[in-house]
């Protein structure tokens, strides 16, 4: 099995606080790969030292096989691994369809010129997104006006448009309608089986990752704490214990991580 991403020995600190500690895990090729720990375990620190909003202090990153971890964040994601936010990041004040416009990479051009210079496959292939993701109906709307759940899926679409080899989402359900989390779930399945893309998901939701994932690593006080198949992970005493018995509490300070 090729292993799409290979951390190994990752360690990352903040001022006195290390917020990731030797931390090793593997990505492989066409797999959802779970990750998931109590609050301040490092599981977003872990997803940016990835793809190089943090510089690592120790150890390697690799991406396909290549050294990664002294790239900066718009070569990495040129090569094709992205990641999405707990917080969306879209243009609120355009409608759906420019929104995944400006998600293509662009230099230095005003929006007006941007929009006007792609062929009208690009924009049909922005709307074929917005249909997979259940957005087709709302791609006019000003995307401010959607509920966070859906300016979830917009950003998810948007991420997709770039054609990720691997795409980090960190938490994607969080702010989710309950209702509409199965359609979440599904969409990220056909992403990974239709669309050739590796995920690697964080996500607090347990009964959504034990549903979404192959394999599932847990972080606690930013270590790799358990890995394994879902079945595995559900049932191990210490992952209970890292959510359940406090024998596992978050380090003070973790700037803010999770």
């Amino acid at each position: 099995m090729t292993e799409m991403i290979e951390v190994r020995g990752v360690t990352k600190a903040f001022g006195g606080v290390i917020a990731n500690n030797e931390i090793s895990v593997d990505v492989p090729e066409g797999r959802i790969t779970g990750l998931i720990g109590p609050n301040g375990s490092g599981k977003t620190t872990l997803f940016n030292s990835i793809v190089g909003y943090h510089p690592i202090d120790r150890g390697s990153v690799k991406f396909e096989g290549r050294e990664i971890s002294d790239m900066r964040v718009q070569q990495i994601a040129r090569l094709g691994l992205l990641r999405t936010f707990q917080q969306t990041r879209i243009y609120s004040k355009m409608n759906g369809v420019q929104n995944m416009l400006i998600s293509l990479p662009h230099h230095s051009e005003t929006y007006k010129s941007m929009f006007q210079k792609y062929p009208p496959e690009v924009t049909e292939k922005a709307e074929r997104l917005l249909d997979f993701v259940g957005l087709y109906q709302k791609r006019l709307l000003i995307s401010g006006e959607l509920s966070f759940g859906q300016q979830k899926l917009l950003e998810f679409a948007m991420a997709l448009m770039n054609e990720p080899r691997v795409l980090l989402l960190d938490e994607p359900t969080a702010g989710i309608n309950p209702t509409l989390i199965n359609g979440l779930i599904d969409r990220l399945k056909s992403a990974s089986s239709e669309l050739g893309v590796t995920l690697f998901v964080i996500e607090h939701n347990m009964s959504v990752i034990m549903t979404l994932a192959d394999n599932i690593y847990c972080l606690a006080n930013g270590r790799v704490l358990a890995h394994g198949a879902p079945d595995e992970i559900q049932n191990d005493q210490r992952v209970i214990n890292a959510y359940l018995g406090g024998h596992y509490i978050a380090d003070d300070g973790d700037d803010g991580e999770n």
